[in-house]
Protein backbone atom coordinates (compact mmCIF):
# COMPACT_ATOMS: atom_id res chain seq x y z
CA UNK A 1 0.00 0.00 0.00
CA UNK A 2 0.90 3.66 -0.13
CA UNK A 3 1.49 4.53 3.52
CA UNK A 4 -0.45 7.80 3.64
CA UNK A 5 -3.55 6.06 2.23
CA UNK A 6 -3.81 4.23 5.56
CA UNK A 7 -1.99 6.50 8.01
CA UNK A 8 -3.79 9.74 7.05
CA UNK A 9 -7.24 8.36 7.93
CA UNK A 10 -5.78 6.51 10.94
CA UNK A 11 -4.54 9.76 12.48
CA UNK A 12 -8.06 11.16 12.22
CA UNK A 13 -10.12 8.13 13.19
CA UNK A 14 -8.06 7.24 16.25
CA UNK A 15 -9.43 10.36 17.95
CA UNK A 16 -13.05 9.18 17.65
CA UNK A 17 -14.82 8.20 20.88
CA UNK A 18 -14.11 4.64 22.06
CA UNK A 19 -12.36 3.80 18.81
CA UNK A 20 -10.78 0.39 18.34
CA UNK A 21 -8.71 0.50 15.18
CA UNK A 22 -7.42 -2.63 13.49
CA UNK A 23 -5.11 -3.12 10.55
CA UNK A 24 -6.26 -6.42 9.06
CA UNK A 25 -4.78 -8.84 6.55
CA UNK A 26 -4.57 -12.58 5.93
CA UNK A 27 -2.23 -12.82 8.89
CA UNK A 28 -1.01 -10.41 11.54
CA UNK A 29 2.51 -9.12 11.10
CA UNK A 30 4.65 -6.57 9.27
CA UNK A 31 3.78 -5.33 5.79
CA UNK A 32 6.28 -3.33 3.75
CA UNK A 33 4.73 -0.30 2.07
CA UNK A 34 5.44 0.72 -1.49
CA UNK A 35 8.55 2.69 -0.50
CA UNK A 36 10.30 -0.56 0.47
CA UNK A 37 11.44 1.33 3.58
CA UNK A 38 8.45 1.99 5.84
CA UNK A 39 6.81 -1.02 7.49
CA UNK A 40 3.28 -1.07 8.92
CA UNK A 41 1.87 -3.82 11.07
CA UNK A 42 -1.30 -5.83 10.55
CA UNK A 43 -2.72 -6.19 14.06
CA UNK A 44 -5.45 -8.74 13.31
CA UNK A 45 -6.44 -11.27 10.68
CA UNK A 46 -9.45 -11.00 8.42
CA UNK A 47 -11.03 -13.94 10.25
CA UNK A 48 -10.62 -12.18 13.60
CA UNK A 49 -12.50 -9.13 12.29
CA UNK A 50 -15.76 -10.37 10.71
CA UNK A 51 -18.02 -7.38 11.40
CA UNK A 52 -16.24 -4.00 11.65
CA UNK A 53 -18.33 -0.85 11.93
CA UNK A 54 -16.20 1.02 9.38
CA UNK A 55 -14.00 -0.52 6.71
CA UNK A 56 -11.37 1.58 4.98
CA UNK A 57 -9.43 0.05 2.08
CA UNK A 58 -6.18 1.86 1.23
CA UNK A 59 -4.64 1.82 -2.21
CA UNK A 60 -1.25 1.67 -3.83
CA UNK A 61 0.46 -0.64 -6.32
CA UNK A 62 -0.66 -3.73 -4.43
CA UNK A 63 -4.31 -2.91 -5.12
CA UNK A 64 -3.90 -4.21 -8.64
CA UNK A 65 -3.18 -7.70 -7.35
CA UNK A 66 -5.43 -7.61 -4.29
CA UNK A 67 -8.43 -7.00 -6.55
CA UNK A 68 -8.11 -10.67 -7.59
CA UNK A 69 -7.63 -11.97 -4.03
CA UNK A 70 -10.91 -13.80 -3.52
CA UNK A 71 -10.38 -14.19 0.24
CA UNK A 72 -10.16 -10.42 0.61
CA UNK A 73 -13.09 -9.81 -1.74
CA UNK A 74 -15.32 -12.29 0.09
CA UNK A 75 -14.37 -10.74 3.43
CA UNK A 76 -15.35 -7.32 2.08
CA UNK A 77 -18.71 -8.62 0.84
CA UNK A 78 -19.51 -10.21 4.19
CA UNK A 79 -18.28 -7.22 6.21
CA UNK A 80 -20.19 -4.76 4.05
CA UNK A 81 -23.45 -6.51 4.90
CA UNK A 82 -23.23 -5.08 8.42
CA UNK A 83 -20.91 -2.05 8.22
CA UNK A 84 -22.02 1.46 8.98
CA UNK A 85 -19.59 2.60 6.27
CA UNK A 86 -17.47 0.82 3.68
CA UNK A 87 -14.85 3.19 2.33
CA UNK A 88 -11.68 3.44 0.29
CA UNK A 89 -8.80 5.76 -0.45
CA UNK A 90 -7.03 6.08 -3.79
CA UNK A 91 -6.91 2.81 -5.76
CA UNK A 92 -8.49 0.99 -2.83
CA UNK A 93 -11.77 1.64 -4.63
CA UNK A 94 -10.64 -0.79 -7.33
CA UNK A 95 -10.76 -3.52 -4.69
CA UNK A 96 -14.28 -2.50 -3.66
CA UNK A 97 -15.25 -2.55 -7.32
CA UNK A 98 -13.73 -5.99 -7.82
CA UNK A 99 -15.82 -7.22 -4.89
CA UNK A 100 -18.93 -6.05 -6.75
CA UNK A 101 -19.75 -3.30 -4.26
CA UNK A 102 -19.50 -0.45 -6.78
CA UNK A 103 -21.33 -1.98 -9.75
CA UNK A 104 -23.26 0.86 -11.37
CA UNK A 105 -22.45 3.19 -8.48
CA UNK A 106 -20.64 6.57 -8.55
CA UNK A 107 -17.14 6.39 -7.07
CA UNK A 108 -13.72 7.95 -7.32
CA UNK A 109 -10.07 6.97 -7.07
CA UNK A 110 -6.61 8.32 -7.88
CA UNK A 111 -6.73 10.35 -11.09
CA UNK A 112 -4.46 7.86 -12.88
CA UNK A 113 -6.74 4.93 -11.99
CA UNK A 114 -10.10 6.40 -13.03
CA UNK A 115 -10.22 4.42 -16.27
CA UNK A 116 -9.58 1.15 -14.45
CA UNK A 117 -12.32 1.99 -11.94
CA UNK A 118 -14.82 2.53 -14.75
CA UNK A 119 -13.75 -0.70 -16.44
CA UNK A 120 -14.52 -2.53 -13.19
CA UNK A 121 -18.14 -1.37 -13.30
CA UNK A 122 -18.25 1.84 -11.26
CA UNK A 123 -19.40 5.23 -12.52
CA UNK A 124 -16.09 7.08 -12.33
CA UNK A 125 -16.30 10.60 -10.88
CA UNK A 126 -13.04 12.12 -12.03
CA UNK A 127 -13.44 15.58 -10.51
CA UNK A 128 -14.77 14.59 -7.08
CA UNK A 129 -12.55 14.30 -4.01
CA UNK A 130 -15.11 12.33 -1.98
CA UNK A 131 -18.04 10.40 -3.43
CA UNK A 132 -20.64 8.70 -1.25
CA UNK A 133 -23.72 6.68 -2.06
CA UNK A 134 -25.66 4.65 0.44
CA UNK A 135 -23.14 3.30 2.97
CA UNK A 136 -20.17 3.50 0.63
CA UNK A 137 -17.73 6.41 0.42
CA UNK A 138 -14.68 6.60 -1.82
CA UNK A 139 -11.90 9.16 -1.81
CA UNK A 140 -9.54 10.32 -4.55
CA UNK A 141 -5.78 9.86 -4.38
CA UNK A 142 -3.64 9.47 -1.26
CA UNK A 143 -4.07 12.76 0.65
CA UNK A 144 -7.84 12.67 0.09
CA UNK A 145 -8.00 9.99 2.78
CA UNK A 146 -7.60 12.68 5.45
CA UNK A 147 -10.60 14.55 4.03
CA UNK A 148 -12.61 11.33 3.88
CA UNK A 149 -11.85 10.49 7.51
CA UNK A 150 -12.84 13.96 8.71
CA UNK A 151 -16.06 13.66 6.70
CA UNK A 152 -16.78 10.29 8.33
CA UNK A 153 -16.20 11.72 11.79
CA UNK A 154 -18.54 14.62 11.04
CA UNK A 155 -21.26 12.25 9.85
CA UNK A 156 -20.92 9.81 12.74
CA UNK A 157 -19.73 11.83 15.73
CA UNK A 158 -20.73 15.38 14.90
CA UNK A 159 -19.07 18.29 13.18
CA UNK A 160 -17.59 19.66 16.41
CA UNK A 161 -15.66 16.42 16.94
CA UNK A 162 -14.42 16.56 13.34
CA UNK A 163 -13.37 20.19 13.69
CA UNK A 164 -11.60 19.42 16.96
CA UNK A 165 -9.63 16.61 15.34
CA UNK A 166 -8.78 18.84 12.39
CA UNK A 167 -7.38 21.43 14.77
CA UNK A 168 -5.51 18.82 16.82
CA UNK A 169 -3.80 17.69 13.62
CA UNK A 170 -3.40 21.31 12.47
CA UNK A 171 -4.75 20.17 9.14
CA UNK A 172 -4.78 23.53 7.39
CA UNK A 173 -3.64 22.87 3.80
CA UNK A 174 -1.79 25.79 2.25
CA UNK A 175 0.32 24.11 -0.43
CA UNK A 176 3.11 26.12 -2.02
CA UNK A 177 2.00 24.88 -5.44
CA UNK A 178 -1.40 24.42 -7.04
CA UNK A 179 -1.04 21.25 -9.10
CA UNK A 180 -2.82 18.82 -6.78
CA UNK A 181 -5.34 17.74 -9.41
CA UNK A 182 -4.64 16.89 -13.06
CA UNK A 183 -7.03 19.64 -14.17
CA UNK A 184 -4.63 22.14 -12.60
CA UNK A 185 -1.40 20.63 -13.89
CA UNK A 186 0.19 21.22 -17.31
CA UNK A 187 0.78 18.24 -19.57
CA UNK A 188 4.48 18.11 -18.70
CA UNK A 189 3.72 17.74 -14.97
CA UNK A 190 1.09 15.07 -15.58
CA UNK A 191 3.56 13.13 -17.70
CA UNK A 192 6.24 13.45 -15.01
CA UNK A 193 3.79 12.20 -12.37
CA UNK A 194 2.90 9.16 -14.45
CA UNK A 195 6.59 8.48 -14.98
CA UNK A 196 7.19 8.64 -11.22
CA UNK A 197 4.40 6.14 -10.64
CA UNK A 198 5.80 3.81 -13.30
CA UNK A 199 9.24 3.96 -11.69
CA UNK A 200 7.72 3.20 -8.31
CA UNK A 201 6.13 0.06 -9.74
CA UNK A 202 9.40 -0.96 -11.41
CA UNK A 203 11.49 -0.33 -8.30
CA UNK A 204 9.34 -2.38 -5.93
CA UNK A 205 11.30 -5.02 -4.10
CA UNK A 206 8.65 -7.55 -5.11
CA UNK A 207 9.69 -7.62 -8.77
CA UNK A 208 6.96 -10.05 -9.78
CA UNK A 209 4.26 -7.51 -8.93
CA UNK A 210 3.86 -6.50 -12.57
CA UNK A 211 3.54 -10.14 -13.57
CA UNK A 212 0.89 -10.75 -10.93
CA UNK A 213 -0.90 -7.56 -11.92
CA UNK A 214 -0.96 -8.68 -15.54
CA UNK A 215 -2.81 -11.80 -14.41
CA UNK A 216 -5.02 -10.24 -11.73
CA UNK A 217 -6.48 -7.25 -13.59
CA UNK A 218 -7.91 -9.21 -16.56
CA UNK A 219 -9.46 -11.69 -14.13
CA UNK A 220 -11.13 -8.88 -12.16
CA UNK A 221 -12.37 -7.22 -15.37
CA UNK A 222 -13.81 -10.53 -16.55
CA UNK A 223 -15.67 -11.07 -13.28
CA UNK A 224 -17.02 -7.52 -13.46
CA UNK A 225 -18.27 -8.10 -17.01
CA UNK A 226 -20.01 -11.32 -15.94
CA UNK A 227 -21.76 -9.53 -13.08
CA UNK A 228 -23.06 -6.90 -15.50
CA UNK A 229 -24.36 -9.55 -17.87
CA UNK A 230 -26.16 -11.34 -15.02
CA UNK A 231 -27.68 -8.07 -13.79
CA UNK A 232 -28.86 -7.19 -17.28
CA UNK A 233 -30.56 -10.56 -17.61
CA UNK A 234 -32.16 -10.14 -14.20
CA UNK A 235 -33.19 -6.55 -14.91
CA UNK A 236 -31.18 -5.35 -11.89
CA UNK A 237 -29.28 -2.08 -12.10
CA UNK A 238 -26.80 -3.03 -9.39
CA UNK A 239 -26.34 -3.38 -5.64
CA UNK A 240 -27.94 -0.91 -3.31
CA UNK A 241 -26.47 -0.07 0.06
Amino acid sequence: MTALDAIGPYEVLRFTPDAEIRFVWHQAGPIVTDSNVLVLGATHTLAETPSPDIVLVPGGPGAFTTLADERVLEWLRRAHATTAWTTSVCSGSLILAAAGLLDGEPATTHWAAQQALAALGAKSQRDQRIVHTGRIATAAGVSAGIDLALWLVGRNFGEDRARTIQLSLEYDPQPPFDTGHPSKAPASIRAASLADQARMMADLKDHDLLVRTAAALPQALWQSALRRVRRAKAGDSGPRS
